[in-house]
């Protein structure tokens, strides 16, 4: 029977992941050129300051795999006997609640401006002689906050489904929807520029509302899963059909009569227990064939127990 300490995931996907390290080195730097930019073209628009906020957040769940993925990679041992598989839903709690407080914030502060009808003023500056509108800068800079992000999501997208890693998958969808937030705050500008003062704050509410939204789902998610919810697919937050096939097949060995079957996720992984009711007596070869079997059905079922019972446990 294999040990928790053979695990690796397979070629193509350690291939596969240190792709997505190497794109989330490449975001992480990216984004703090972003907060540099947006925070020198900030003005008084309170849009602004909302997604220049927002991408401050959005280093946070790179970073949180970055390290995650360094921990998940140490070996068991006397203190963490089944390994650090859980980091990576550790990170995906903490960003998410990050995310939803920093949304309560965003949402308040931004209210606040709309009730006491703060007036954005956005002025010109002189540029190698000519008079520039700043409006026209914090529209450069969020265009150079967006379109760069928007791509970055969409090749970290696929690499995290195929790693089954929630939070890559955070970080690359809500990399991916970047524009929404550019989009908003860009209307915002105009409308000020136009006259039209509370475009501003209205803006910066819309993009507040959608962080405020993606937390709260996130930390929903993230505390299932450390309640030892079954696993789910990304994208459907369906029970992930592996677990179906396992019971599928055990069921269908020749020795067992009936099974039942569950798992739990750790991070990119599952763990989990599998009580069968053999048809005759116990045989250690078949369970231990067995066990290789299941093992070699899915990388994602990393580690389990098959318990031969008299009847059924009522899980």
């Amino acid at each position: 029977m294999r040990s928790i300490h053979d695990f690796e995931l397979p070629p193509r996907l350690g291939k596969k992941l240190k792709k997505a390290v190497k794109l989330e080195w490449i975001t992480v730097f990216y984004l703090i050129t972003v907060t540099i930019i947006m925070y020198l073209s900030l003005g008084s628009s309170q849009a602004m300051k909302t997604a220049w906020l927002e991408d401050v957040l959005s280093l946070v769940p790179s970073i949180a795999f970055l390290i995650s993925t360094r921990i998940n990679s140490k070996a068991p041992n006397k203190k963490f006997p089944y390994g650090y598989h859980r980091v990576f839903s550790i990170s995906f709690l903490t960003g998410a609640v990050a995310l939803l407080a920093m949304g309560l914030f965003l949402v308040y502060d931004s209210s606040m401006a709309l009730i006491k009808a703060e007036h954005p003023t956005i002025g010109s500056k002189m540029f190698f002689g000519h008079e520039v509108w700043m409006g026209w800068i914090m529209i450069l800079a969020l265009l150079y906050s967006a379109i760069p992000s928007m791509i970055l999501g969409a090749k970290k997208i696929p690499l995290a489904e195929k790693l089954h890693n929630k939070v890559l998958y955070t970080d690359a969808t809500a990399q991916k929807a970047d524009y929404m937030t550019a989009l908003a705050a860009i209307i915002g500008i105009l409308l000020v520029g136009a006259g039209i003062w509370w475009a501003d704050a209205a803006a910066a509410i819309f993009i507040s509302v959608s962080v405020l939204k993606d937390g709260f789902q996130h930390v929903k998610t993230a505390s299932m899963d450390l309640m030892d919810s079954y696993p789910q697919r990304l994208k459907t937050r369906d029970e992930d059909e592996i677990i179906e096939k396992v019971k599928e097949v055990v069921q269908a060995w020749p020795w067992v009569a009936d099974a039942k079957v569950r798992f739990r996720e750790a991070g990119q992984v599952y763990f989990g227990q599998i009580a069968v009711v053999p048809k005759g007596e116990v045989n250690l070869n078949e369970i231990s064939q067995g066990y290789e079997d299941l093992r070699n059905l899915h990388w994602k079922l990393h580690d389990f127990t098959i318990d031969p019972v008299k009847e059924l446990p009522p899980w």
